[in-house]
């Protein structure tokens, strides 16, 4: 495939080799694949991103994420995307971002976008676009169930993880959190439930620069903390996947609709079962209650999910993982879109409702 492929991140979360959010890890693995294969993969992402391909940085602001940080890196990404359609002139463009329909270019090649979010958190024109050979791809069928019936989705493709990355490890004591510390995760429902259950919990992830992820921190977090309940900051590479593989849960009551959570991925492929809530979205479709995690119906109801989570067979998280959620069936899927659209074909479209 020799392909150019110009892929646009949210701009204030870096792109590395193993970076913290799920839309940056999509990515990643994206542009490693690109550029194997044979093609050319440019990537605008903050600058502190090291993609396998090109960087077009966009700056880091000093300060607090505010107004005038979001409209300074948007007039950056929508300057880079136009000096690459003229200069680079990729056969696809791919925007991972919430903020996609800020920089969404007018004209030049087909469009994808993938919807790492819930559908309910991008703005109604947004899922609307007036231009044409835009294609609007969501992460999992409960995401795509979600959306209003009138929205013309691509079929969706779900997210993978690198399964014989998380080798297995000697199960330890203590529960594991991980991800964003923001209100919508919900890790002060993880923390109240390991105290319940009687079981350590480790919470490890990064606060970022918004406002309201350091008050949440600091109102629902901190004072949660003690000798059994820690908060072990952001965990990447290496350190992560012996974190994961050494846990005997995974804690993940998200208060929002996840549209896939890689983490409960990589933790199945680490053999560590998922304790979540019902309501939580798609992670109902990555748990087999019972087989490879459990979910509760109430956040009272999650101390016992925790204790019963314990007893699960760590081999059976891991077949599912290996079955279900390899990484190289997501890059197969990604690399014959590109191709299509290259080609001038279109994307399989969903039924109106999200049905296949």
């Amino acid at each position: 495939m020799r392909l150019t492929v110009l892929s646009v991140a949210y701009p204030f979360t870096p792109v590395t080799a193993d970076p913290v959010g799920g839309a940056e890890q999509v990515l990643a693995r994206l542009d490693r694949a690109v550029v194997a294969a044979g093609g050319r993969s440019f990537v605008i992402a903050n600058e502190a991103s090291a993609p396998a391909g090109e960087l077009l940085p966009i700056a880091s602001p000093a300060g607090e994420i505010d107004a005038a940080a979001w409209s300074a890196a948007h007039a950056q990404v929508r300057a880079h995307i136009a000096w690459a359609i003229e200069r680079l002139q990729p056969e696809v463009i791919h925007l991972h971002g919430l903020d996609f329909h800020r920089y969404l270019p007018e004209r030049g090649p087909p469009v994808m976008v993938t919807l790492h979010l819930p559908l309910a958190w991008y703005p109604a024109e947004a899922l609307r676009p007036a231009r044409e050979k835009v294609w609007l791809v969501p992460v999992s069928r409960d995401q795509a169930r979600r959306g209003p019936r009138d929205l013309r989705l691509a079929r969706p493709i779900e997210n993978g993880v690198e399964v014989d990355a998380f080798p297995p490890g000697r199960k330890r004591g203590f529960a594991l959190s991980l991800g964003r510390i923001c209100p919508e995760k919900g890790f002060h429902l993880a923390l109240d439930a390991a105290r319940a259950a009687g079981t350590p919990l480790l919470l490890a992830g990064e606060v970022f620069p918004f406002r309201e992820h350091r008050r949440y921190f600091e109102s629902e977090i901190r004072p949660r903390l003690d000798r059994y309940r820690r908060w072990v900051g952001p965990v990447t590479g290496a350190p992560k996947r012996r974190l994961i593989g050494a846990a005997r849960c995974l804690v993940a009551p998200s208060l929002a609709p996840e549209t896939s959570s890689l983490v409960a991925r990589e933790a199945l492929a680490a053999g560590t079962p998922v304790v979540s809530l019902a309501s939580a979205g798609a992670i109902a479709e990555v748990i087999e209650p019972g087989e490879t995690g459990e979910l509760a119906e109430t956040p009272e109801a999650l101390p016992e999910a925790i204790r019963r989570a314990r007893d699960l067979r760590p081999e059976a998280c891991r077949r599912a993982a290996r079955t279900r959620f390899a990484a190289r069936r997501m890059i197969q899927a990604y690399l014959d879109a590109y191709q299509r659209l290259a080609d001038g074909q279109s994307l399989p479209r969903l039924s109106p409702g999200g049905c296949e």
